[in-house]
């Protein structure tokens, strides 16, 4: 999974569809996230902020609790989710956010 800085965002959000989770390294549920993250690597491309590093990004998207998971398609945001849920939630949500063919061909 990539990390984004405040140098990489724009660049990185700009193209096909891109979860990027904002994150931080003492945060438990952050931790717990991560290979569910990891799996849906397969099916979409997954990048991160930490906050603690890179706040400004933090406060342009206005998260306010972590983990929060942003789906960014051309520049802009898509849709969110505040929280730790299961994979099957994530799939769920991607599938109704996104055509089928985006999400696969954009992995």
């Amino acid at each position: 999974m990539r990390e984004l800085d405040d140098r990489t965002f724009d660049e990185a959000i700009g193209g096909g569809p891109l979860l990027v989770d904002f994150w931080a390294p003492w945060c438990r549920p952050c931790k717990a996230l991560e290979p569910i993250l990891g799996q849906l690597e397969e099916t979409i491309s997954v990048a991160r902020v930490n906050i603690d590093d890179h706040p400004t990004l933090g406060a342009r998207y206005d998260v306010l609790s972590i983990p929060t998971v942003i789906l960014f398609a051309g520049g802009e945001r898509v849709s969110s989710i505040v929280g730790i849920r299961p994979r099957s939630h994530f799939d769920q949500w991607l599938s109704e956010v996104l055509p089928a063919t985006q999400v696969d061909a954009d992995a």
